[in-house]
């Protein structure tokens, strides 16, 4: 999911480090003012304004703009309500977020409101494999979510495709969809992500995939041809984690010209995936309403970014690149002595620091290897470091994991 996850208060200390920079106060107040104008005016919009795309080859449109649900959606029924209120209809849970308490989240609200349900193109995920856990996985997932079809089932969180899409999956996917279970299938994607979509491309009963795709990663040569091969295979994208959010930032000044034009940094990088037209739609962690009307006025505003606008994103993304894993595990975790998910671990560090949400993060590190802290701590990272594209310093920050939430 997006990472615009961060809160008014780091939103407003973004606005306190621009001006401390000597960059015009007034001007930026008067930017932001604009800016936060237009997400008031979003929370009335209708919500056949939310601009809509074709999901690959479905014959469905989805909105530009999700919810991500990886957070405890039984504590979030306004929020729910809201979201569908402005056309943000694509929502997106998995049966281990929040412990279950996403799904329940979502099945209380229809439990309430029966007749939204249709309104919604609900996705959910397995983090199970073989076809029989799969099925397990889907009869409880849609207990949770009171329905009995989500629209959209991924497997969650795969670092390959060859050996595990397989035909027996491709057997229970073609037995779900037949018995009305699911109406479509597909995987998400944090690492190896280029890999992963030129694999599925090749197959011809992949429905949809959600990736790690942001400013950062748009330009990569591998990503381009990926991307490019799903779209001619007929495969819908979603894109996650766009807002690109590095371990320490620096060079915040850069994105002040954003601020002067009305619209927040956020906004800036969900508009530069919106720019792909190959990608279906944005899936945005948004546990507030601020954040929801912020992402919903980006989404309704047809202003497109210049090419001075790319070009400082991509200065800014230059900037911070040794702070910001691109999640291509198998370079680091090849010249490692040791098994560690180098990639892995740097998105729970990511859940950590970036999204001030240690829960999810411990969450996810207690999904790898019960002995992992001995694994981080005792691993030689000389190597890996030596590799690895963005220059990151993986062993401290290894170390770091290990001693936080090992």
């Amino acid at each position: 999911m997006s990472t615009n996850k961060s809160n008014a208060s780091s939103r407003r200390d973004f606005l306190k480090k621009a001006c401390g920079a000597g960059v015009g106060i007034a001007s930026g107040v008067a930017g932001l003012d604009r800016a936060w104008a237009k997400a008031g005016k979003a929370a009335d919009a209708d919500p056949a304004a939310m601009p809509r795309r074709p999901f690959g080859k479905t014959g469905v449109q989805v909105p530009i703009l999700g919810l991500g649900g990886s957070q405890n959606l039984m504590n979030r029924q306004l929020l729910l309500a809201q979201a569908l209120k402005m056309g943000v209809s694509y929502w997106d849970t998995s049966d281990n977020y929040s412990g279950g308490r996403s799904e329940a989240g979502i099945g209380a609200y229809f439990a309430k409101r029966p007749e939204d349900r249709e309104k919604v193109f609900l996705v959910t995920k397995t983090s199970s494999s073989s076809p029989r856990s799969m099925d397990a996985s889907l009869r409880k997932s849609l207990e949770r979510l009171k329905t009995d079809y989500v629209d959209l089932f991924f497997m969650h969180g795969l670092s390959r495709v060859e050996g595990e899409v397989d035909n027996a999956v491709r057997e229970w996917v073609a037995d779900a969809k037949a018995d009305g279970r699911i109406r479509f299938f597909g995987f998400s994607t944090h690492r190896n992500m280029a890999a992963c979509l030129s694999q599925a491309a090749r197959l011809d009963w992949i429905d949809g995939i959600m990736m790690t795709y942001n400013y950062r990663l748009m330009n990569d040569s591998d990503m381009r041809q990926a991307v490019d091969d799903c779209a001619q295979a007929g495969i819908g994208l979603i894109a996650m984690k766009t807002q690109g959010p590095a371990f320490s930032f620096g060079g915040d000044e850069i994105m002040q010209r954003f601020v002067d034009r009305g619209m927040t940094k956020y906004q800036a990088r969900l508009k530069a995936v919106w720019e792909n037209p190959q990608i279906a739609g944005i899936c945005s962690h948004m546990d507030n309403l601020a954040i929801l009307k912020e992402n919903v006025a980006a989404a309704l505003d047809p202003s497109a970014l210049s090419g001075r606008d790319r070009s400082v994103l991509a200065q800014y993304a230059r900037r911070t690149a040794s702070a910001y894993c691109t999640g291509c595990g198998d370079v680091c975790e090849s010249l490692l002595d040791d098994a560690v998910p180098v990639a892995d671990v740097m998105r729970c560090l990511m859940y950590a620091h970036r999204y001030n949400d240690y829960q999810m993060a411990r969450e996810a590190m207690a999904r790898l290897p019960s002995d992992i802290r001995q694994r981080l701590l005792r691993a030689d990272y000389a190597r890996a470091e030596s590799q690895c594209p963005q220059r990151m310093a993986i062993g401290a920050l290894m170390r770091r994991a290990a001693e936080e939430m090992g």
